[in-house]
């Protein structure tokens, strides 16, 4: 495996973290990235670099950063994300990862890109909820602009140090299981 597959490995699996925390803004970036010269796609993915992708990822972008600032919108925009979230991290994994056999891509892609997206997708939609339950929806904004810097972080470090955000989303999945693990027991009581 050459460094240039590893590095791509790295960039899918940072930018499915982000989808998991917004479906479009990841996308957005890796279109631009991508259409400036940054990266290079796949060639079936090519399409992601054009200039009505970068236009058309980036209203999705702004319209989801919005609209999960309002209360009980943002529940229903996670209905929907929490799909989204693992179709979006599959393919951002396949349209990334450079030189490898197109099943190891695939395979890769389905369990890395989309399993990572869904479980940090997952989590922030259990979060928002428990938000609402405990604070009547008034801490979402806040729950929201957490997610929306933690996406904007990840992503970037993604383009620009992959290694780097390979390890953040090391870290988030770590917290994320260090929370459910605490959560767990009281569940299983009640």
């Amino acid at each position: 495996m050459t460094s240039e597959t590893i590095i791509s490995i790295f960039l899918g699996i940072g930018l499915s973290a982000s989808v998991g925390f917004r479906v479009f803004l990841p996308l957005f970036a890796l279109s631009l990235a991508s259409y400036v010269g940054l990266w290079d796609l796949n060639d079936s993915w090519q399409w992601i670099g054009s200039l009505a992708a970068i236009i058309a990822l980036g209203v999705a972008t702004i319209v989801e950063i919005f609209a999960y600032f309002i209360p009980w919108i943002d529940h229903l925009l996670d209905s929907f994300a929490v799909p989204l979230a693992a179709i979006a991290g599959t393919a951002v994994m396949v349209s990334t990862v450079a030189n490898l056999d197109p099943v190891v891509t695939w395979s890769l892609a389905i369990i890395a890109g989309g399993g990572t997206a869904t479980a940090i997708k997952g989590a922030n939609a259990a979060g928002r909820v428990a938000s609402t339950a405990t604070t009547g929806g008034l801490a979402n904004p806040l729950v929201s602009t957490v997610e929306t810097g933690t996406a904007v972080v990840v992503t970037v470090a993604s383009i620009f140090a992959p290694i780097v955000a390979a390890l953040f989303v090391i870290i988030i999945l770590f917290i994320i299981f260090s929370i459910y693990r605490k959560i767990r027991p009281r569940m299983s009581k009640e």
